[in-house]
């Protein structure tokens, strides 16, 4: 019998992304509610517990209230909202960060999927805090430039009118409070002392996403060694030769694809690793089907674009 898929909140951006991977496949039966009854509670609570797995694409609250409609110990839950990424009982879904990180996705029945930018930020930092290369009380500064299509469907909206801001022509940077949401789980995850200083940047272009890392002090070569090592043999993280493939990088390269390449420049003293990925991809919607693949014991990259 195939397992049963459901997608909660199918209709935003990160849902229709997950449908858009999801929908050809033939080895699961995606569940599909009446598109009048998407936000009648009691039917959700039918699909919820219909499903082996149900991707949460929701706002914190109603991801939280989405978990509480299930009644049963079967269904297994992939949320992609903010609610869950630092909870007990949680398993972070960044199946490339360890061995430990992989298993507890294929075993767990509640699975965080990883917010963007904190993609890019903990795929670079994780392995180098881990692997003793850089203290776990080191200043880390972080920007991350991305594609206006993380910002949902109001903003992209915003930058598709025919009479939009003309201010959209420039990168705008944002989060000046510096307390962005995806903060906390960047923190938890990597053992961090101490919060990043991260500032994102929106630019005018619909997705891809570039998330560079500050190393001072630090000997360039020796880090892409160390990332180098540590993602030696994955599939959907990998590093670029040193110092990248060209002079520049731009951020969309690998939009539509559900990939990330680690790029590492510098010299002796000082360093910058830069994530580039699609924020959509492995960003978001990719990284949730690779987690629902190994949460079903398949090939954690099926219906996904290397």
């Amino acid at each position: 019998m195939k397992p049963k898929i459901y997608i909660d909140g199918k209709e935003g951006t990160t849902g229709l992304q997950i449908y858009e991977r999801l929908g050809g496949r033939d080895d699961i039966d995606l569940l599909l509610i009446d598109e009048d009854k998407r936000k009648d509670t009691e039917e959700r609570r039918k699909f919820l517990n219909a499903a082996d797995i149900v991707f949460l694409c929701l706002p914190d609250a109603a991801a939280r209230e989405a978990v509480s409609l299930i009644e049963n110990d079967r269904t297994r839950v992939i949320d992609a909202s903010t609610a869950h990424r630092t909870a007990p009982g949680w398993a972070y879904g960044f199946a490339e960060l360890s061995p430990a990180h992989r298993a507890a996705i294929r075993q767990s029945a509640r699975v965080a999927n990883p917010g963007c930018h904190a993609t890019g930020f903990i795929s670079s930092v994780y392995p180098l805090v881990a692997d003793g290369v850089v203290p776990a009380d080191f200043a880390f500064t972080c920007s991350s430039l991305t594609g206006y299509s993380g910002g949902g469907k109001k903003l992209i909206a915003e930058y598709e009118a025919a009479d939009r801001d003309p201010r959209h022509d420039a990168h705008r940077i944002y989060g000046l409070t510096l307390q962005h949401k995806h903060l906390p789980e960047m923190q938890h995850v990597c053992g961090l002392e101490t919060a990043p200083v991260f500032v994102p940047i929106l630019g005018d272009f619909y997705k891809g996403m570039a998330t560079t890392v500050m190393l001072p002090g630090y000997d360039a070569h020796r880090v892409h060694e160390a990332l180098q090592k540590h993602y030696d043999g994955q599939t959907l993280v990998t590093v670029a030769p040193f110092g990248g493939t060209e002079p520049v990088i731009y951020a969309n390269t690998l939009a539509g694809h559900d990939s990330l390449s680690l790029i590492v420049c510098g010299h002796e003293k000082q360093t910058i690793v830069t994530a580039l990925f699609d924020n959509l991809g492995k960003g978001a919607s990719g990284a949730a089907v690779q987690n629902m693949n190994l949460m079903l014991g398949l090939d954690e990259t099926t219906g996904l674009t290397i």
